[in-house]
């Protein structure tokens, strides 16, 4: 990947760093999720790099429309668990082992800040979703205003089984009541070709086609003046905004924090620790045979 002209901000040494790259070409800008070693599983780092990255392309007057993906085998695995659950742990042990219910949502809001700026972006976002897409990768995917996903990938929140709830709650005003509630009380992921019939997703493609389809579209939305664009998307999300969107998202994040801090959620925190995240998951996904029991 590189950036239009010369930049300091990309460099070859600063990108093999960077978390998040970032390149236009005419008026797309494609925004790329850079730990493929970890699925690109999200750390402090990438919610840091990923915020840039969106405002760049916003202050770009050339750009009008920005495609989010992920470098490797997946969009997105979710949030990286093995740092996450070290952090938790150290951060309760700092205060005496007492849970501050403000200080880790005022922690997590910064992330939920971040990936609604793909919703907030004046300019239309496109995920383009392979691979898995699970957990906190869900939250960016569906803050974006259009989903592509291959065929095969696997879309879901298992931090609903144990862990966690989705802070952004895009699941709840992308879909209906009926799937809403499946999804979230079951964290069951769909393909990529269910995520289009239930409303989740614009359209599915084989895995190798889907970068051409998501470009060929993003280049047809350009043809479009900006200022329609801009206005089209405004109109929408208000209707959403009108809905109590944002009122949902700061009791999505109280109870994301909640849910991670309840005797059942410290307990699976210390499985991850003691016994390994490959043990913690095994135990969360059995009883459904799902994400990393593999048979799905």
């Amino acid at each position: 990947m590189h950036s239009a002209g010369p930049n300091s901000y990309d460099t070859p040494r600063r990108m093999a760093e960077r978390t998040v790259l970032f390149e236009t070409r005419g008026p797309i800008a494609r925004i790329v999720l850079n730990r493929p070693h970890r699925l690109n599983a999200i750390n402090a780092q990438m919610v840091r790099e990923l915020e840039e990255a969106i405002a760049r392309a916003n202050a770009d007057p050339q750009v009008k429309v920005l495609i989010l993906s992920g470098a490797g085998r997946a969009f997105c695995a979710g949030y990286d668990l093995e740092w996450g659950t070290r952090a938790e742990e150290e951060a309760q042990e700092a205060t005496g082992g007492i849970w501050d219910p403000v200080r880790d949502y005022l922690m997590m809001w910064r992330n939920v800040r971040t990936f609604m700026s793909l919703w907030e972006s004046p300019k239309p976002t496109i995920a383009q979703v392979h691979g898995w897409c699970v957990g906190g990768g869900t939250d960016m995917a569906l803050c974006c205003d259009l989903i592509f996903v291959a065929e095969d990938a696997q879309i879901g929140y298992p931090p609903a089984r144990i862990w966690g709830q989705p802070t952004t709650v895009m699941w709840v005003y992308r879909l209906g009541l009926e799937h809403a509630k499946r999804l979230m009380l079951s964290g069951q992921p769909l393909t990529g070709k269910e995520a289009v019939q239930v409303g989740l997703a614009s359209a599915a493609f084989p895995a190798h086609r889907l970068p051409e389809e998501v470009e060929a579209y993003a280049h047809r939305l350009s043809s479009i003046p900006l200022n329609q664009l801009v206005m089209s998307k405004l109109l929408v999300n208000q209707a959403y905004e009108n809905m109590g969107l944002r009122t949902s998202q700061i009791l999505g994040t109280f109870l994301d924090g909640i849910a991670r801090h309840t005797p059942e959620g410290i307990a699976w925190r210390r499985t991850v620790l003691e016994e390994g995240l490959r043990e913690a998951l095994r135990r969360r996904d059995a009883p459904f045979g799902d994400y990393s029991q593999g048979s799905r």
